[in-house]
């Protein structure tokens, strides 16, 4: 028996919703992660994307554990100047940004290459209810 190896396009790729109201952080970063990589699917293949396009609603109402989580997780970005390195806390990004925070979760799950950059590139995040991809068909996922 010969094993299955996919090839690029080779795989078609649906379109999903995701609601991810008063769900937890961590936890919803890694089923959208599973999802952009393909490995729910049969035909997975670790040097192929394999995975389905993700848009993520309703970013600005997710949930987190632990009482002090928004004054204490620090997110650090880095200008590229000399003294250019900014620090922001979680609950600033929940401010200005909630769709970066569940990005930089997704991101971090996601392999460190030129295929994680694809993958990431497949996930669509709004602050609020409503999206631009109807066209495309996604279907409702629940996490």
């Amino acid at each position: 028996m010969k094993t299955f190896m996919a090839k690029q396009g080779q795989v078609e790729q649906k379109w999903y919703v995701v609601d991810v109201t008063d769900k937890v952080l961590g936890r919803v970063a890694t089923r959208i992660a599973m999802i952009l990589m393909g490995k729910h699917r049969p035909q997975y293949t670790p040097h192929v994307d394999t995975g389905e396009f993700v848009v993520v609603v309703n970013a600005s109402k997710v949930r987190f554990t632990g009482n002090n989580k928004l004054a204490q997780r620090t997110y650090q970005r880095f200008s590229g100047y000399p003294g250019g390195q900014k620090e922001t806390t979680l609950g600033e990004m929940m401010d200005k940004k909630p769709e970066k925070v569940i990005s930089e979760a997704v991101r971090r799950m996601l392999p460190k290459n030129k295929l994680g950059t694809a993958m990431l590139s497949k996930l669509k995040v709004y602050a609020g209810s409503e999206h631009p991809h109807q066209a495309q068909k996604p279907e409702n996922l629940d996490i």
